[in-house]
């Protein structure tokens, strides 16, 4: 099993900027393919991006390239989220999620963690 744990959420103004971590545990993190989700209210989870285990290839949702870094420090077992010029359409719970494969489902989830941004 893995544990993981987010954190950082909270609330910003547009134009504003926050990082959200989440740490892992219960298997070796430089195993773990690691991703980043959210889930608006009313609406389905969607893909923010992912980063592979060696942290050598990353991806991004069309609606945050430019604008978001993942990125992970395998020596603290963690993998952030740094989201910049942050607007009102960003609003959502954010969850982090950890595969063991190298594309295929995500078999972890986080509780996840809100992030709120006023216009």
């Amino acid at each position: 099993q893995v544990q993981l744990a987010e954190s950082g959420g909270g609330l910003v103004q547009a134009g504003g900027s926050l990082r959200l971590g989440c740490a892992a545990s219960g298997r070796p993190f430089s195993s773990l393919g690691m991703g980043w989700f959210r889930q608006a209210p009313g609406k389905g989870r969607q893909f923010v991006a992912s980063i592979r285990q060696s942290g050598d290839n990353t991806d991004y949702a069309d609606s945050v390239k430019g604008r978001f870094t993942i990125s992970r420090d395998n020596a603290k077992n963690t993998v952030y989220l740094q989201m910049n010029s942050l607007k009102p359409e960003d609003t959502a719970v954010y969850y982090c999620a950890a595969r063991t494969t190298i594309a295929g489902l995500y078999n972890f989830w986080g509780q996840g963690t809100q992030v709120t941004v006023s216009s």
